[in-house]
């Protein structure tokens, strides 16, 4: 008993070593990606600015309004100048900072919840279960993605919270095309047959075999499709359908600006700017992370 128990020990002991070497090795060799470390300065920065956004900002983005300095360009006591109702765009942009990562992580989250769960359902229990739950799949991304959001906003109703549901609902179909591709590689693997002859349960089998192996991907998908869905959150902002003025959203600046654009093009501006900045830092991350989790590595 004693000489079972030592190498029950040992045996974990060398799990943990080796679980902790594949994780440095895969630090190294996202460090050695400058783009990546680009990228992930870059959201650091962004997401410190977000958290401290009431410390940050330098006025009140929603009752800080002075009328004579409608369009004000950029100065010394508005870096990125005024809005057209005399507010000022730095702490709106600041402020947006919020909403946009709000809605990126929050809605990823909720696809990659629902993705893994119904990409490892059909891919390890096959038959009319993978059949069924495919065709979902097929139907959801058969449908413009954008379109559908406009429908379901509309019919919700514009907030902070719907916009997240709306759009977490509809964009997991990805992330369960690619967990069913690699469950039903996995459910063949050796180790997975064992715990089968051992008796597991199936949902054990699942949540303790298939979905861990599965998450490398998964994780570099979503890194990826953050971005796609800060703009995704920006474009029904920009058209009424996401949070409500006079919340400050980049997507809601914008619409703001696009009426003065030939005169005020600075209130476009900086949000775009913004938007785009923080979606290539998330692009980024996620090409770093695709390098760093490769197993070819």
């Amino acid at each position: 008993m004693a000489v079972t128990s030592s190498r029950t020990r040992l045996s974990a002991a060398a799990m943990e070593s080796r679980h902790r070497s594949e994780l440095e090795n895969a630090w190294r060799r996202f460090a050695a990606n400058r783009v990546a470390l680009v990228g992930l300065s870059l959201l650091t920065f962004i997401t410190l600015i977000a958290l401290f956004a009431p410390f940050v900002a330098p006025y009140d983005p929603i009752n800080d309004m002075d009328t004579s300095l409608r369009g004000c360009p950029p100065s010394r006591e508005h870096p990125f100048g005024c809005d057209h109702l005399g507010r000022d765009l730095l702490s709106r942009v600041i402020f947006g900072a919020r909403i946009a990562l709000i809605a990126g992580v929050g809605a990823t989250i909720i696809s990659v919840v629902i993705g893994v769960v119904v990409g490892a359902l059909a891919g390890f229990f096959g038959g009319w279960v993978d059949t069924v739950l495919s065709r979902i799949i097929d139907t959801l991304m058969s449908f413009p993605i954008i379109a559908l959001l406009i429908v379901l906003a509309a019919v919700l109703g514009p907030s902070l919270l719907t916009t997240v549901i709306v759009i977490g609902v509809t964009v997991w179909s990805r992330y369960a095309r690619v967990v069913r591709a690699e469950v039903l590689s996995l459910r063949e693997r050796d180790f997975v047959l064992a715990a089968y002859a051992s008796g597991v349960r199936n949902w054990r089998i699942i949540w303790r075999h298939l979905i861990p192996n599965v998450m490398g991907p998964v994780i570099v998908l979503a890194s990826l499709g953050v971005g796609g869905i800060i703009i995704l959150e920006a474009a029904l902002s920009f058209l009424g359908l996401g949070v409500r003025p006079p919340t400050p959203s980049w997507g809601a600046i914008l619409a703001d600006g696009r009426a003065y654009i030939l005169r005020y093009p600075h209130i476009a501006f900086f949000p775009g700017l913004m938007i785009v900045i923080t979606v290539l830092a998330f692009n980024f991350v996620g090409d770093g992370l695709r390098d760093a989790l490769d197993p070819k590595e």
